[in-house]
């Protein structure tokens, strides 16, 4: 798959619908939410007392003398910082918190959402993007509530409250405060409009390095053997300066901003020394005043500095919370609308009428007729791309039909509950996936109601359990990530046992052998037919010998069934069957 780049932009600063959706994912965490906003507002009316009390201790006690005045203030000062210290504490500890159980939600609703998705859906979807969705971006949304929304609500909140008190105490100077104002809001939306493009920038170049990274780490081998080594590297360099200068650029605005905004206090104290003084030596001002002002324009352009930052990191996060919320939007699901829960079924598989498409009006499937009775054995063949992987994945509901109907004992497989149609049904792939984990989880998949006994005699049972007591440890050898310690051979048997620790009445094989060498085959062909002893058994075979036993034969060209009929009748047909036939035998005579 190629690498595609994401361009997503930032959009508005506050999207109240997304805002919305975030809010019902607090609703179980309520209090603590309240909580939240109660010391928000707390520290909001705290943050203009500490100036107040100061004015007070000048112009009432120091100026008068009175010591034991003095004194008692120092303490309500002492008071309030501790008191200012732990709302602030209890503030940056709910804030984290709920950010964290918030995002953890998430996360696992949209991992729960993933597994219910069509193969489709990752068929078009690079996964580098949906390990962006599920880390990067939710990660952005534990800001929107530490760093985000509520500091946002808490630094207006101080603001205004900061200001009430200023023109309580002296309009006058309080709006001699504010007449670099403008200078520092103009300066403060340009800087918020430049670094929301900068962030847009960084996140999708994020999503572009987990992008390349996991499609050409774990197509490493293509890129080696055909000596694209240095090539990729380019590119790989590339989409990094992309990353690079999208973060040196959000430096460069921040560098140049944060001294503006200090200059522009500064200027604002300036104006305030000067007319202040002016009043304190006329005797118009106190200088009590004049010292509590200077400490209200430092909280106050605080808060306005970073509010820019605030509004970026809220915005980011509405940008991630968006992303996530289409992801979570997504109807590329499987619908799970039967009900039907057999504990055993018969296997008796019908086709009727079955046309499959995986992109519109594309049929790769074209009118599909056949049956299956219990215990059969049915092979279906043809040339790579006559559709009979799609098939098997139907009879899974891997994905879904078009037209036609697949039934199961006389039950379409849409009336079946999902996880039970798929109990009943054991699956070899050609390709073998395994995780980084032991042959024992491999093959129970976590399930703990699999005993090692029972995975033990389903090895016994494929040939398996020899090579698995020869590793160290047996079944608890780490296999590594995707079976990497083990052989192609290996890594199929152990397939065949986590198919046949289930105990399925239909089994699937789809090439299940064409990854074995020819003496492996040998050895493990007995097992196989003990494995389909009893069952319903469709198979998939590149090897025309392997299928020669099977009750019936379906030749595939093109998405439609060419011909039926065993492995003889179909020679003595002379048809398309016997062509594969002729080309099998002189490519293995060569």
């Amino acid at each position: 798959m190629s690498l595609e780049k994401e361009k997503e932009s930032a959009g508005e600063i506050i999207d109240f619908k997304v805002l919305r959706q975030l809010y019902g994912f607090v609703q179980p965490y309520r209090f603590q939410f309240y909580s939240l906003v109660f010391l928000t507002i707390a520290l909001a009316v705290l943050a203009p007392m500490r100036p107040y009390f100061i004015q007070i201790a000048i112009d009432e006690h120091v100026a008068l003398g009175d010591m034991s005045g003095l004194i008692n203030i120092v303490y309500l000062l002492i008071g309030l910082m501790i008191l200012q210290a732990v709302v602030q504490w209890a503030h940056t500890y709910y804030s984290g918190w709920i950010g964290q159980v918030i995002i953890k939600d998430i996360r696992v609703k949209l991992y729960k959402h993933l597994l219910k998705l069509r193969l489709k859906f990752f068929d078009n979807t690079p996964i580098g993007r949906l390990v962006t969705r599920n880390i990067s971006d939710i990660e952005t949304l534990a800001d929107v509530f530490s760093e985000g929304l509520a500091a946002i609500i808490g630094d207006l909140l101080q603001i205004i409250t900061i200001l009430g008190v200023m023109f309580y105490i002296d309009w006058k100077l309080t709006l001699v405060s504010l007449s670099t104002l403008p200078l520092m809001i103009i300066s403060t939306y340009v800087f918020k409009e430049k670094i929301k493009v900068t962030f847009n920038d960084v996140r999708n170049a994020v999503s572009n390095l987990n992008s390349f990274l996991q499609e050409h780490i774990t197509g490493m081998n293509i890129v080696q053997i055909f000596n694209r080594e240095k090539r990729e590297f380019e590119k790989f360099k590339e989409i990094n300066r992309e990353h690079r200068t999208a973060h040196i650029r959000s430096v460069l605005y921040y560098s140049v901003y944060f001294p503006v905004a200090e200059i522009i206090q500064a200027i604002g104290i300036g104006l305030v020394v000067w007319y202040g003084a002016v009043g304190v030596l006329g005797m118009e001002l106190q200088i009590g005043i004049l010292i509590s002002f200077i400490m209200y324009l430092q909280l106050f352009f605080r808060p306005i500095r970073m509010i820019a930052d605030r509004f970026n990191t809220l915005q980011m996060g509405v940008v991630s919370s968006s992303r996530i919320f289409k992801l979570l939007a997504s109807s590329e699901h499987i619908a799970n609308e039967g009900s039907f829960k057999p504990e055993k079924i018969h296997g008796n598989i019908r086709l009727e009428n079955v046309w499959f498409a995986y992109t519109e009006e594309e049929y790769v499937l074209k009118n599909i007729n056949f049956e299956v009775q219990k215990g059969q054995t049915i092979a279906l063949v043809g040339a790579t791309g006559a559709g009979k992987s799609s098939i098997i994945n139907l009879i899974s509901r891997f994905y879904e039909i078009n037209k036609g109907q697949i039934l199961i004992d006389g039950t379409d497989i849409r009336e079946f509950e999902l996880g039970i149609l798929r109990k009943h049904i054991g699956v070899v792939l050609q390709d073998v996936f395994l995780f980084s984990n032991s042959i024992y989880y491999n093959i129970t998949l976590g399930n703990p109601n699999i005993t090692r006994e029972q995975v033990m005699e389903a090895a016994e049972l494929v040939g398996a359990r020899k090579f698995i007591e020869r590793l160290p440890g047996g079944l608890d050898y780490n296999v590594m990530e995707r079976g990497s310690t083990l052989s192609v051979g290996q890594r199929q048997l152990i397939s065949f046992v986590r198919a046949m620790v289930y105990n399925p009445e239909i089994l699937i094989l789809d090439e299940a052998t064409s990854s074995v060498d020819t003496e492996t085959e040998e050895l493990i062909q007995e097992s196989i037919e003990k494995m389909m002893k009893g069952r319903t058994s469709i198979v998939i075979a590149h090897r025309l010998s392997t299928i020669q036993k099977a009750d019936q034969i379906i030749v595939l060209h093109k998405g439609e069934i060419v011909e039926t009929g065993t492995h003889d009748s179909l020679l003595e047909k002379g048809g398309y069957y016997t062509q594969l036939h002729q080309m099998q035998l002189k490519t293995m005579a060569i």
